[in-house]
């Protein structure tokens, strides 16, 4: 064999880079939890798309306007909106390393969380008592699912905010605080934007039916 076909066979190899790369701290976290929330979007693409084919069968009972209290959910829309506000002032105080500011405003956005669980519970409540619970009709099965799995991820995110609370309480707003207050704060403007569809689709829309 030749030296001229021993160079062409080694040339391929000095194209090969061995040597490791560096990735940037994070960054698999925030890639991660990107592709969760597509594949929390597709989930409650379903929920509409149910709620889309089975909210008009009401099985010859009450419908929406029957149900739906306007006023309360509007104060209940408010209250995820004031929290999404809030959220955001403590991501400023983040950004500006304010530990105590940014504990306030998460402070604040825990209790306006609260506050839509508690008024979605006792409409849910209210349903039931008369006799409106999700066995009743295919429209408040598909209401209830929807309605109930955004209400499941508010009340999930309510518990991680605890969590990082404690988090940031005691270690400080270090990167990794940082960067699950990021992953947090993408999730709860996520549940707002969520909750503006049901607001616009479920309540507002059925009103009109």
């Amino acid at each position: 064999m030749s030296a001229t076909t021993l160079n062409a066979a080694d040339a391929p190899l000095s194209f090969y880079d061995l040597d490791e790369h560096a990735h940037p701290e994070g960054h698999s976290t925030m890639l991660g939890f990107w592709i969760y929330l597509m594949s929390d979007c597709l989930i409650f693409a379903i929920l509409f798309a149910a709620y889309a084919v089975l909210g008009g069968n009401y099985a010859a009972g009450p419908g929406p306007k029957d149900l739906f209290e306007l006023p309360l959910v509007a104060v209940n829309t408010a209250m995820l909106l004031f929290s999404s506000i809030t959220y955001g002032f403590a991501m400023l105080a983040m950004q500006r390393d304010q530990k105590n500011a940014t504990l306030g405003w998460l402070v604040v956005t825990l209790v306006f969380g609260l506050a839509f669980l508690s008024i979605e519970l006792y409409e849910f409540h209210h349903l039931i008592e008369e006799g409106a619970g999700p066995q009743r009709s295919a429209f408040l099965s598909a209401f209830f699912t929807l309605v109930g799995t955004h209400g499941l991820h508010v009340t999930f995110g309510s518990i991680w905010l605890v969590t990082l609370m404690v988090q940031v309480a005691s270690k400080g707003l270090i990167t990794a605080n940082k960067r699950r207050l990021m992953c947090l704060s993408m999730f709860w403007h996520f549940l707002d934007l969520i909750w503006i569809g049901v607001f616009t689709f479920v309540y507002l829309m059925g009103m009109l039916r």
